[in-house]
C-alpha cells in the first residue's frame, strides 16, 4: 500500500514511532494531488510550500522526542467556506475569489493547534448552497468513481480527495445534508455532529442548530481521530457552552449482536428511487443476522418536515446574506438568491411554527431511542447523476419543489439535531457508492462512532458490501472538462489579477 493510501491513524502511528516522516507523508499526498486531481478537481487553493516547512519542524519535533499531538504531522484538507490564515478561502464565489483570511476559524485554529498541517482547500458549491460540488471560481468537482458525474455537495471536494488518497482527512460542514450526501456518493464516511460539539465561532445565527461542522475520513476511526481533534467549546459560540465534550477516539468496540436497530427507506415523507429503495433492502436483509432486532420504524414524518425546513433554512440565509443582496446581488448565485426568495415570503407566524414543527420532529426522535439504538436509511435517494445537471429534478416521478428537497432524506435529520454517520456500503446497481445514514440519539456521538464501526466490520467481511475504491488508472483516462463553468468577471472593488488559475497559492 502506497503511503499516501494509509489510514490517518497508521500514519499518525507510524510517525509517533519514527517509521516515517512527516516530510514524507506530506510529499507523497502533493505527489498525489498534481497526479488525480486534474481528473476530480477536488482540490482548490493549495499551501504546499509553507505545509511542507511545517512538515519539517514537525519532523524536528519527532527527533527530539517530543509529547506529539493528537494530529501530529497529518496533511488536512479544509473545506473552503472555512477560513485558513494566509490561505485563499473563496466560498466558490466571484466576490471573495480573492479573499485571504487574516485569521483562522476557531475549528481550523483547534486542528492546526493539534499537529495537522493545512494542505490545501477542497472544493465546496458557491457559498456552499447546494448539494452539487461546482462554481464560478473554482469548477466542477467529479466523482472519483466517474467524474462525468457529481460528487455530491456541500462538501464535495473533500469527499473526493479522501476517496482518492489525496489527503488522508478533510473537514466538512453540514445542513441539510453536506457532509452526509458527498460521502455517501463518494464512498468514505461523514459525520453530522451533535450542535455544539464542534464549536463555531463563524456562524452568524450562534444559537441556530440548523448547521454544524464536522469531519470527513476514509473509515469509522479515520473520523474519530478527527473529530476528537476537533473538540471543544468556543466563547463565541454559544452552543458550544455546556456541552459534554467525551472522548470519541480510541473508538470502543461493541458487540452489534445486541444493537436494535430500526430501519426507514423515506421516512415516510421522502422521494426515493425504486433502485436505491432496493439496494438498502438487501444491505438491511445483510445486516440483520448480525444484530439483536432489525424491524421497520414504526413511525412516519409528514409533509409539514419540507415546510419546517424550508422556513430554517431560508431563515439562516438571510442572515448570513441580507447584506450581501442589498450592496452586491450580482456576486450572489442562484441558489442563494433562491433561499433568499423564501425567506422573503416568511413571516414571524411562519417562523413560529417551524420552530414548533421542529421541537415536534425532535422529539418524534428522541422516543424512538427509548425503543431502539439506531435508525438506518439511505443517504441519497439517487445515484449520482451528471454534475451538469444542478441538482435532481425529480425522483421517482416526483417532482423537486427546489433545487435541494432531493436532500430530504438527510434534512429530516437535521431538524432534529441528532448526530448521524454517512458509512459505505458497497455500491449501488449502477455501479457508484452506496451509503447507510447511521442516526443516533443526540449528543451521544461517541456511541454512534461505535455502532458505526460495529456495522463497518459487518460490512468490510463482504466485498459487496465493503467500501468500494475507485479504478486510479480508469479516472486517469477520464479527465472530463471539469472546469468548464468558470468564469472571471471582475472582482467588485477588487483586483482581476487574483482570479482563476493564478490564486491556487498561498499568499
Amino acid at each position: 500500500m502506497s503511503l499516501a493510501a494509509q489510514s490517518a491513524v497508521a500514519l499518525r502511528s507510524l510517525i509517533a514511532r519514527g517509521e516515517v516522516s512527516p516530510v514524507e507523508v506530506m510529499q507523497a499526498c502533493i505527489a498525489r494531488i498534481e497526479r488525480l486531481n486534474p481528473a476530480v478537481n477536488a482540490i482548490c487553493a493549495t499551501d504546499f510550500e509553507r505545509a511542507l516547512a511545517t512538515a519539517r519542524v514537525a519532523e524536528a519535533a519527532v527527533r527530539r522526542g517530543d509529547a506529539l499531538p493528537l494530529l501530529h504531522g497529518l496533511p488536512l484538507g479544509v473545506k473552503d467556506l472555512q477560513a485558513t490564515a494566509g490561505l485563499l478561502t473563496t466560498s466558490g464565489n466571484v466576490r471573495l475569489r480573492g479573499h485571504v483570511p487574516a485569521a483562522d476559524m476557531s475549528l481550523v485554529a483547534k486542528l492546526r493547534a493539534a499537529g495537522a498541517i493545512v494542505t490545501a482547500k477542497t472544493n465546496t458549491p458557491d457559498m456552499g448552497a447546494g448539494a452539487n460540488t461546482r462554481n464560478p471560481v473554482w469548477g466542477a468537482t467529479g466523482n472519483p468513481f466517474d467524474p462525468t458525474l457529481n460528487a455530491g455537495g456541500s462538501s464535495g471536494g473533500s469527499a473526493a480527495a479522501l476517496a482518492t488518497d489525496m489527503l488522508p482527512l478533510c473537514t466538512g460542514s453540514d445542513t441539510g445534508g453536506s457532509l452526509r450526501i458527498p460521502a455517501a456518493l463518494c464512498g468514505v464516511v461523514g459525520q453530522r455532529t451533535s450542535p455544539g460539539l464542534v464549536a463555531n465561532d463563524a456562524r452568524p445565527l450562534g444559537w441556530s442548530a440548523i448547521s454544524v461542522l464536522g469531519p470527513m475520513g476514509r473509515d469509522v476511526a479515520d473520523t474519530a481521530l478527527l473529530l476528537q481533534a476537533s473538540l471543544g467549546p468556543h466563547a463565541m459560540d454559544p452552543l458550544s457552552a455546556g456541552v459534554r465534550h467525551e472522548a470519541v477516539w480510541p473508538v470502543p468496540e461493541i458487540d452489534p449482536s445486541r444493537l436494535r436497530i430500526a430501519w426507514t427507506e423515506d421516512f415516510g415523507c421522502c422521494a426515493v428511487d425504486p433502485m436505491i429503495r432496493r439496494v438498502f433492502r438487501r444491505r438491511v436483509a445483510g445486516l440483520r443476522p448480525h444484530v439483536a432486532v432489525c424491524e421497520p420504524l414504526d413511525w412516519q414524518l409528514d409533509d409539514e418536515a419540507h415546510r419546517c425546513f424550508d422556513i430554517l433554512r431560508a431563515e439562516s440565509f438571510l442572515a448570513a446574506f441580507a447584506d450581501v443582496a442589498r450592496t452586491a446581488p450580482e456576486t450572489l448565485g442562484p441558489n442563494v438568491r433562491a433561499n433568499l426568495e423564501i425567506a422573503s415570503g416568511i413571516t414571524l407566524a411562519d417562523r413560529a411554527w417551524a420552530h414548533l414543527a421542529q421541537t415536534r420532529i425532535l422529539r418524534q426522535f428522541q422516543r424512538s431511542f427509548e425503543q431502539w439504538d439506531l435508525i438506518l436509511a439511505p443517504v441519497s435517494p439517487v445515484s449520482p447523476f451528471p454534475w451538469t445537471q444542478m441538482h435532481a429534478e425529480a425522483i421517482d416521478g416526483r417532482v423537486q419543489r427546489n433545487y435541494y428537497e432531493w436532500l430530504s432524506l438527510t434534512y429530516v435529520v437535521t431538524l432534529a439535531t441528532n448526530p448521524a454517520l454517512a458509512l459505505p456500503c458497497g455500491r449501488d446497481e449502477a455501479g457508484m457508492p452506496f451509503g447507510l445514514q447511521l442516526v443516533a440519539p443526540l449528543h451521544q456521538d461517541g456511541r454512534l462512532l461505535a455502532m458505526g464501526a460495529a456495522l463497518e466490520s459487518i460490512l468490510a467481511a463482504h466485498p459487496a458490501t465493503a467500501r468500494p475504491r475507485p479504478d486510479e488508472g480508469a479516472l486517469l483516462q477520464l479527465r472530463p472538462e471539469l472546469k468548464s463553468i468558470v468564469t472571471h468577471p471582475p472582482v467588485p472593488g477588487g483586483d482581476d489579477a487574483t482570479a482563476g488559475e493564478g490564486a491556487r497559492t498561498a499568499v
